[in-house]
């Protein structure tokens, strides 16, 4: 005995077709993917933290962890910033935003400060990756802690993640 075949009637929510989703990115309209960041959010300039824009974050995100590092000088940490809310439009960091007032929670930087330590490499080029991590719920670390607790904090609890890198040369 065989059984009926399926009928294959359209519906209507095989009809509509949703909107493909977002990319989860990482941007700042000061410099681009793989450019040269301006001397302006470095130790050579007023050493301000750049403009940062995200899109595409993923659903089940709550806050956003940015950590940025200098991958040439041994993983030199740059910012350690944290329990970002997830949501808002538009989403991103103004510039200067490591000062401001309603500044996110942030951590220890390579130089013994909170907040944003800009690029100051000894000589020659380096890279600077910041890095974007989207986690279901707030870390809610106390103080100002280090990469590496954030880090640790973060580890196996991602929605997703997404980098910006780039230079800067003295």
């Amino acid at each position: 005995m065989t059984s009926p075949s399926p009928t294959t009637e359209p519906s209507s929510a095989s009809a509509s077709t949703a909107p493909p989703a977002e990319r989860f990115g990482l941007a700042s309209s000061a410099f681009h993917q793989g450019g040269s960041i301006p001397a302006k959010y470095t130790c050579d300039g007023a050493n301000v933290s750049p403009p940062l824009a995200w899109t595409g974050v993923p659903s089940g995100a709550a806050a956003l962890v940015l950590i940025v590092d200098d991958p040439d000088a041994h993983g030199f940490i740059h910012w350690v910033a944290f329990d970002i809310p997830s949501s808002g439009s538009p989403g991103g960091l103004a510039e200067g935003a490591s000062t401001a007032a309603g500044a996110p929670r942030q951590g220890m930087n390579g130089f013994g400060k909170v907040g944003w330590g800009g690029p100051c490499p000894p000589s020659g080029t380096h890279r600077y990756r910041f890095r974007l991590y989207a986690v279901p719920a707030p870390l809610g670390l106390k103080g100002a802690p280090t990469a590496d607790t954030v880090l640790a904090a973060v580890k196996g609890h991602t929605v997703g993640e997404t980098t910006l890198t780039a230079t800067y040369h003295r």
